[in-house]
């Protein structure tokens, strides 16, 4: 699927391209076989949290609880003070704690002996947001990770909706809430219905939100913030193991997962995937080739696979 080195090695997973009205245009590898989407999945999960009735108060808040963020002060102030605002405090999250991702923050954290917080975990905007829905919907706090919890259920039914496919699996994630098993197509399919939503809609809210406020969805030196950043009206969300989507209104949408979940060849896929929803080279150059570093110069470089260009 995508190719390293000067010496050629092949690795392999799963692209989808879809149109504009959801139509297959191109597909290369196990499209609708089931896997875990893992975070690729926030951006449905949230229109879940808005229909229970989590009210967010800036697009701030929409982009960090759909979002996978760097534990940068900023996105901690604002999953505090999600939390704050419904009466609840940090150690009413369910996810465990952790260092700041972003390597100058986690730096200063381990030089002050500081220890690992929720609210520096990646995912504590989806969990403030999560706990904000149950506030919203009259529905217990406690155990809103389980999965016969209401506000899983819902999360649950509305993936399989958005997908336009049943879930055949639930396991946990690695921030302790459910994950939920869908093809790519499905998760394509997905992240497609937020950017052709009508405004108005609990849909167009979460990609306009993420779109307002990319920084919230990642953060500092995070390729879905600064693709957010370059591509007007671009909709992207990674996951962990490989796994990426994005969507581009009246375009369309691309989703993938490279099977040995690793994240070399991460951004040279979407770069690939994107290009044959139109969008123009120079835009996406920086994208479309992972510089392999040996000794003190560049000894490879990591592409889309031949097979993959438009």
């Amino acid at each position: 699927m995508w190719r390293s080195g000067f010496l050629e090695s092949v690795h392999r997973g799963s692209l989808v391209v879809l149109d504009a009205a959801g139509e297959v245009t191109f597909a290369a590898g196990a499209v609708e076989r089931p896997t875990l989407p893992r975070s690729s999945n926030k951006p449905v999960q949230a229109t879940a949290l808005l229909a229970a009735g989590w009210a967010p108060r800036s697009a701030r808040e929409l982009a960090i609880g759909a979002g996978s963020h760097n534990g940068e002060d900023g996105h901690r102030e604002v999953a505090a003070g999600m939390l704050a605002a419904v009466g609840l405090a940090p150690d009413d999250l369910g996810c465990p704690p952790a260092l700041p991702q972003h390597i100058g923050t986690e730096s200063e954290w381990i030089v002050a002996g500081r220890a690992p917080e929720r609210l520096a975990m990646n995912c504590s905007g989806k969990h403030a947001a999560m706990l904000s829905a149950c506030v919203a919907a009259g529905w217990p706090t406690s155990g809103y990770l389980e999965r016969d919890h209401p506000l899983q259920q819902a999360i649950e039914a509305r993936l399989a909706e958005a997908a336009g496919e049943p879930v055949t699996a639930v396991v946990v994630d690695g921030c302790g809430a459910p994950q939920h098993a869908l093809s790519v197509t499905g998760l394509a399919r997905g992240v497609l219905s937020l950017v052709q939503a009508e405004k108005g809609t609990r849909e167009r809210a979460v990609a306009d939100g993420m779109r307002a406020e990319p920084w919230f969805v990642a953060g500092t030196g995070r390729e879905d913030t600064e693709l957010m950043q370059a591509v007007p009206g671009l909709l992207v969300k990674g996951g962990a193991d490989g796994v990426h989507v994005a969507a581009v209104p009246d375009r369309g949408a691309v989703a993938f997962k490279l099977d040995d979940g690793g994240d070399r060849g991460r951004t040279p896929a979407l770069a690939a995937g994107l290009l044959r929803l139109g969008l123009p080279d120079d835009v996406l150059a920086r994208w479309l080739l992972t510089p392999v570093s040996g000794g003190d110069g560049v000894v490879g470089e990591v592409r889309a696979a031949p097979e993959l260009g438009r």
